[in-house]
């Protein structure tokens, strides 16, 4: 969890007065050299997250199978740790190339075992390696040049993790695949990062290293918190309802009708870096199930 000062925390309180003023007023929102009416206008241009979530027929078929698959086994596993393969991919040398230094790597990896820690789950830091290409430095979500990237690149297995840091195209911030999605295609696993992103980058206010953390938690099964508005939900219990994706830090905020006020400061949420802080006991049990079901031992 994130430790603020007082001076940080004033902030944080500002930037949600200054939420609150956008949503209303609607401030121009820069992102990538782009302006955008206001940062909702960002978030429902779909850079946010480039992840592909499965309708709703595909969701119910894959809880069928974590349900007939955990009831043959003893029990989840419980947390562990994660082997990180971490592939910078860069169109030359220079932090603004992509060419991200080892400290914004490791201190990218600090911030996944903060924030999963609570959920019993660490993060290793296993290799490192950098390639300069400038067609795999934009490549964007299901496209050739990604899927090229990856062929040639992923490493481990389907409980390793690999992340891959670039600019990709549109201004995207992340993405990544799913755990139900490796059988059918391993070498694409794994999840891609806007360098910028990282811990230290320029992204703000998306630069704390909390996109890496959003992704992460995709790959460990996890849905956004926003998952079918206020009514079929992210398949977890104890994440009130949301009608649609949060930003900037609205303190209060509150969209459906059923108990509990929308759940801003989850790491599944589309919220500022700054405010996301936590993932729930229910998060936590679904990680453990998903992983066992499609990652453990595969």
């Amino acid at each position: 969890m994130k430790v603020l000062s007082t001076a940080a925390l004033l902030l944080v309180f500002v930037a949600a007065q200054n939420v609150h003023a956008r949503q209303q007023d609607d401030v121009p929102f820069l992102w990538n050299n782009t302006e955008f009416v206001n940062q909702q206008a960002f978030i429902e241009s779909g850079r946010r997250c480039a992840t592909l979530e499965p309708d709703q027929t595909e969701q119910t078929a894959i809880e069928k199978h974590v349900r007939e698959y955990m009831s043959q086994m003893r029990s989840a596993v419980t947390g562990g740790n994660v082997k990180v393969y971490f592939h910078v991919i860069r169109k030359g040398t220079g932090i603004h190339n992509g060419d991200i230094p080892i400290s914004m790597v490791r201190a990218q990896i600090s911030v996944l075992n903060t924030a999963y820690a609570p959920s019993g789950w660490s993060f290793t830091l296993a290799s490192v390696n950098r390639t300069t290409n400038s067609t795999w430095f934009k490549a964007g979500p299901q496209t050739t040049a990604e899927m090229n990237m990856k062929k040639a690149l992923h490493k481990g297995t389907a409980d390793d993790l690999n992340i891959y840091t670039l600019s990709p195209g549109g201004g995207v911030l992340g993405w990544s695949t799913l755990p139900w999605n490796y059988a059918a295609n391993p070498k694409l696993d794994g999840v891609a990062l806007l360098f910028s992103s990282l811990p230290g980058g320029t992204s703000a206010p998306y630069n704390l290293g909390d996109t890496g953390t959003h992704e992460v938690g995709h790959w460990m099964g996890l849905y956004h918190t926003f998952q079918g508005g206020c009514h079929s939900g992210d398949k977890v219990s104890d994440t009130p309802a949301e009608r649609n994706a949060a930003f900037g830090c609205p303190t209060g905020r509150n969209t459906c009708s059923s108990p509990g006020k929308d759940p801003i400061q989850n790491y599944m949420d589309y919220t500022d870096d700054l405010c996301m802080i936590q993932f729930t006991r229910g998060q936590s049990a679904r990680m453990n199930q998903i992983f066992t079901t499609y990652r453990f031992g595969m």
